[in-house]
C-alpha cells in the first residue's frame, strides 16, 4: 500500500481536511476519490503509453476539477450558505 501523500493544492488546509474526514463520511469519500483521481491522472500523463485517448484524459481532468470544486466548497464555505447538495462519484454526478 502506498503511503498517503499530502496534495499540494490543499496543503495549507491539512488540519481542516483531517477534521472534516473524521466528522463527515461524505467528505472523506470525496477527498479519497480526489486523491485516487489525481494519482491516476498523474500516472496517465507521465506514462510512456501513447495509446491513451485524449478524451479519456480530459474526462479524468474534468472529474478531478469537479472534486476540487466540491472540496473547496467544504473548506471555504460562504457565511450562511449550506454545503452543496450535489455529489460527485466515479460514475458522474448524482
Amino acid at each position: 500500500m502506498t503511503p498517503k501523500r499530502p496534495y499540494r493544492k490543499f496543503s495549507s488546509h491539512q488540519k481542516e481536511i483531517q477534521a472534516l474526514e473524521e466528522k463527515s463520511d461524505r467528505f472523506k469519500r470525496i477527498f479519497t476519490e480526489y486523491q485516487m483521481m489525481s494519482d491516476e491522472l498523474w500516472n496517465l500523463e507521465n506514462s510512456e503509453t501513447t495509446n491513451i485517448p485524449d478524451d479519456f484524459i480530459n474526462a479524468i481532468i474534468l472529474q478531478t476539477q469537479c472534486l476540487e470544486e466540491e472540496i473547496n466548497s467544504w473548506l471555504l464555505p460562504t457565511a450562511g450558505q449550506e454545503r452543496p447538495s450535489f455529489s460527485v462519484t466515479s460514475t458522474g454526478f448524482s
